[in-house]
């Protein structure tokens, strides 16, 4: 068993930060004796000086320095420790996992989790980002207990979130955009076309137009970027996604003569509601306000 104690560690980061034994007694609700009592017997069983006098002020040695840092550690890792017990006594979840479908603006799920983390600090959050029926998958199998899917699934309850917007894009320099004219099906059929992959495995699913002869699926909404503003492919991209590339006219919607948007719903389900944890209601609303904020600031625009 160690021989020094927490509160002994504890004893002398006060003295240290209050520059002396009687101001850290008070801090601390103790005698001053106490107070040197504790040190005394710190001293005495690690066998270093810890402090020195420097003037009207008490200081650490170098000894002291070394070992008060690393002893701060652990003073921060009990205080995390008691506070993640009194979580789990008021019955916050330990360990959080969210399904989130790859469609969500970065900007909703990074003021949710900013939200989440100012008052849910001693639950771990795990988050998975899917596609298309992935989040199906997550909650049909309970590796969710919150997820944001493009579809309520059957047998579980959800709420509206945000509507998405998809427009048609090439580069630039692309063929398509050289023929001069409103486009039509035949026309893109011969043309490769970026899709994105589902990720889930029980019931996948495509979406969107699929008609061109050669399509290229990719994982990651960002490749397929990468890949129409590359030349390579045409493809429906998130308006959200692309705001800079179309600013820019390194990616230009193409003139369909129909068909050139369309839009997507993401929903909020939650797996269990009738036994859902705080962080788990905490996190649901903190999404839903993200995703109010996101609408009226115009983000499908």
């Amino acid at each position: 068993m160690p021989r020094t104690t927490l509160e002994q560690w504890q004893v002398l980061q006060a003295i240290v930060e209050e520059g002396g034994f009687a101001r850290a007694a008070e801090r601390l609700h103790r005698s001053q004796s106490a107070v040197s009592y504790a040190v005394a017997r710190l001293r005495e069983q690690l066998g270093v000086e810890l402090l020195r006098p420097d003037g009207r002020r008490m200081r650490l040695t170098e000894e002291g320095e070394v070992l008060l840092r690393e002893a701060g550690e652990l003073l921060r890792h009990a205080e995390q420790l008691e506070r993640r017990a009194g979580s789990l006594g008021r019955g916050w979840e330990p360990e959080l996992t969210v399904a989130l479908d790859s469609l969500l603006p970065a900007e909703v799920m990074l003021a949710a989790c900013g939200d989440f983390a100012g008052h849910c600090r001693e639950t771990r959050l795990q988050l998975h980002e899917v596609v298309m029926s992935g989040a199906d998958d997550a909650l049909y199998r309970g590796d969710a207990a919150l997820a944001v899917a493009g579809r309520v699934p059957q047998g579980f309850l959800g709420d509206w979130l945000l509507d998405a917007e998809f427009v048609a894009c090439a580069a630039p320099h692309h063929r398509l955009h050289g023929l001069g004219a409103e486009l039509d099906g035949e026309q893109l059929r011969g043309e490769v076309q970026v899709v994105l992959r589902d990720s889930g495995s029980r019931q996948p699913r495509d979406e969107g137009w699929l008609g061109a002869h050669q399509r290229w699926t990719v994982s990651q909404p960002e490749t397929g970027i990468a890949m129409v503003e590359a030349g390579l492919a045409f493809g429906w991209l998130a308006r959200h996604r692309i705001g800079r590339q179309l600013a820019d006219g390194s990616l230009k919607p193409l003139p369909l003569k129909s068909g050139s948007v369309r839009r997507a719903s993401l929903h909020l389900v939650l797996a269990e509601p009738a036994s859902a944890g705080p962080a788990c209601l905490y996190l649901a609303e903190a999404l839903r306000r993200a995703a109010a904020d996101w609408r009226r600031g115009g983000g499908a625009q």
